[in-house]
């Protein structure tokens, strides 16, 4: 069923509604091997995001698997997020960008509208959008608007949106593949587009997979360099930002693959945790840096993302693996 909805602000917007008014999963016993995302919604349930096994649930006691039978347009998450309501987002990246909306009872898949109404408010959700298109999804609580983001002084080279991250002061900066980072303020854009983190010396090939902001304001990208971000005014310079060694340069021995790390999160005391591929999680605390290795039958296994709950609990995604929790020693595989 096609509906066509108006927004309290007047604009429209597409729904496609699942025709079953009250949707219920399957309950199962564990989780399917490729859990990519982990995340936690206002009520303390978890949801885990897979790309070959739709969404599942758990509430502490009961897991339950959501798939395109009950609604979803494919068995493939990328991303999951919720509103101030409670209703809980699903992005899709493959084969073509979806975002579904679970209100507790149904799936409605949502199409936005394009815009070129670019606001900031303290409420929006922000969703990436795939496949060299420079599209991002800014949701206000009443309508999707599918927005382009400006090119960057000097390039014109077609880009994705890799990452989207809502820094201390309320900014949205956008990680990209191949053009670098961009940060918009309400008002205007600002670009950062040095060779670390465009990486046209390389094809592109790692892209800003990653934004998280330190304890001291600084900035880190999953490259070879830190930024130290200012206010355009601050400094005597056309750049807003310096830049320091990261997390590769910490070790004493150079180890520059940590850099190109694909996750990471700060946790409530402030440490900065970082995910590869295949070497591991290793915690920042400022001075120090320590590894974590995550194994399976004495293997290392592929990783793909980490995640802070409404607990300051750490959990990891991962390719074939399933889903681990950090004990406060070591990540233990999560078994309902």
């Amino acid at each position: 069923m096609l509906t066509i909805l108006t927004s309290c602000n007047g604009q429209t917007y597409n729904e496609k509604i699942n025709a079953d008014p009250l949707v219920k999963g399957d309950t199962v016993q564990e989780l399917g091997s490729s859990i990519m995302v982990v995340y936690q919604d206002k009520k303390n349930v978890y949801w885990f995001g897979s790309w070959e096994t739709g969404v599942y649930s758990y509430d502490g006691k009961t897991l339950i698997n959501y798939t395109t039978k009950h609604g979803l347009p494919n068995n493939r998450v990328d991303e999951i997020k919720g509103d101030e309501l409670g209703n809980i987002y699903f992005v899709s990246c493959y084969p073509q960008s979806t975002i579904v909306k679970f209100n507790g009872q149904s799936f409605t898949t949502l199409t936005a509208i394009q815009s070129s109404e670019w606001k900031l408010q303290s409420d929006d959700l922000w969703f990436r959008n795939a496949y060299q298109t420079g599209k991002v999804y800014r949701f206000d609580g009443g309508t999707f608007y599918e927005l382009t983001l400006p090119k960057p002084p000097n390039l014109s080279n077609s880009f994705e949106i890799y990452s989207i991250y809502q820094d201390q002061k309320g900014n949205i900066w956008f990680g990209t593949n191949p053009v670098g980072v961009c940060r918009y303020d309400g008002k205007s854009f600002e670009w950062i587009t040095e060779e670390d983190v465009t990486e046209f010396r390389n094809e592109g090939a790692n892209g800003v997979r990653s934004i998280t902001e330190d304890k001291n304001g600084d900035f880190w990208f999953n490259t070879e360099n830190r930024y130290s971000v200012y206010d355009s005014t601050t400094l005597k310079s056309s750049k807003f930002y310096t830049r320091h060694e990261s997390i590769g340069s910490l070790d004493g021995k150079n180890t520059s693959g940590l850099n190109e790390y694909l996750s990471t999160v700060k946790d409530n005391n402030n440490n900065l945790w970082f995910v590869t591929y295949r070497s591991g999680v290793w915690k920042y605390d400022g001075t120090e840096i320590t590894q974590y290795a995550i194994q399976d039958n004495a293997q290392d296994i592929t990783l793909f993302s980490i995640y802070k709950d409404n607990k300051g609990d750490l959990w990891l995604g991962t390719h074939e693996n399933g889903a681990y929790k950090f004990n406060g020693q070591t990540f233990e595989k999560f078994r309902p």
